[in-house]
């Protein structure tokens, strides 16, 4: 792959996407207020689908392996996410602990793939974990409003994220929106079900009922701007760079969802909150960029001595 140099455009577009995929987090919290959050996650997959399927081309990729993509990212990840945030687990921190499939993509990809994990790897695990007990047994009391029930759900969330990423490498080469659309025809019947099953006809209908222009604004916003728009610019943005130059500005996705959080809907974040938060932030910066400072603290330490 040509990897081509990153300009101020590509800056700022990258961004303009952690930013519209931190504002999620608040538009999810928005959109599960009026629709029961399954119905919301089916709804959102459905019109990710169609009619966008009918114009991007199918993926060059096993079909089994494009819907163990959908059903991990659309009934793991998004299910789990919007029941724990209709369950009252706040906007900003969720985009937090959802940062932990970071760590998750890690051992999964040793586990049935076996890649590597290294030093840095680890240490940021480590750290990251301690934020997690923090939120898990301290934080949720009297403070942010993170019980350990909400943690496990956000946890879960994180691992079907991180399923779906490693079902992603083992398909190289493969067209990223087309396997964003077409996946995405996976995720809605089995939601549905899930959704009748759980939240009940009546309240569904209901919710349909008394759509309001908030509502479809939030759905909008997460078929077009966070799924189709997101996901597709972001590809298209590693493809054209590479995904070493491009991936680290998703650590920015977690602090556009603190801010969004409160600023719109005036989530408070507390003392233990913020220093859980601020752990797993740390964790995840060792995990993602601790191998590059240390090739570049060795490379530093080559040239003195040459010198």
């Amino acid at each position: 792959m040509n990897e081509t140099r990153i300009g101020a455009g590509t800056v700022a577009l990258s961004l303009l996407i952690a930013a519209i995929w931190g504002f999620n987090f608040v538009v999810i919290k928005v959109g599960v207020s009026s629709v029961p959050p399954l119905a919301l996650a089916c709804l959102r997959f459905l019109f990710s689908a169609v009619p966008a399927v009918f114009f991007v081309k199918r993926p060059k990729a096993p079909l089994g392996k494009i819907a163990a993509y959908g059903l991990f990212l659309g009934v793991g990840e998004f299910g789990f996410l919007f029941t724990a945030i209709k369950l009252g687990a706040p906007a900003g921190l969720s985009s937090i602990l959802l940062q932990a499939q970071a760590f998750l993509t890690a051992i999964l990809a040793a586990i049935f793939l076996g890649e590597r994990l290294r030093a840095h790897n680890f240490v940021g695990m480590a750290v990251a974990a301690l934020g997690l007990a923090i939120f898990a047994f301290g934080a949720g009391t009297g403070s942010g409003g993170l019980s350990p029930l909400l943690v496990a759900m956000i946890v879960v969330a994180a691992l079907g994220w991180a399923a779906a990423n490693v079902v992603v490498r083992t398909m190289p080469g493969t067209d990223a929106l087309g396997l964003m659309v077409w996946s995405s025809l996976f995720s809605p019947l089995p939601l549905a079900a899930l959704s009748l099953a759980f939240e009940g006809p009546s309240r569904i209908g209901a919710a349909f009922a008394e759509l309001s222009l908030l509502t479809l604004g939030a759905l909008v916003y997460l078929v077009l701007l966070s799924t189709l728009a997101g996901y597709g610019l972001w590809n298209t943005l590693i493809m054209r760079h590479g995904a070493g130059k491009i991936a680290p500005f998703s650590l920015l996705v977690p602090i556009f969802g603190l801010l969004a959080a409160s600023l719109v809907l005036h989530e408070a974040l507390h003392v233990l909150d913020a220093a859980a938060a601020a752990l797993i932030l740390a964790g995840l910066l060792v995990h993602v960029l601790g191998g590059r400072l240390g090739r570049l603290g060795g490379s530093k330490e080559r040239g003195a001595r040459s010198a």
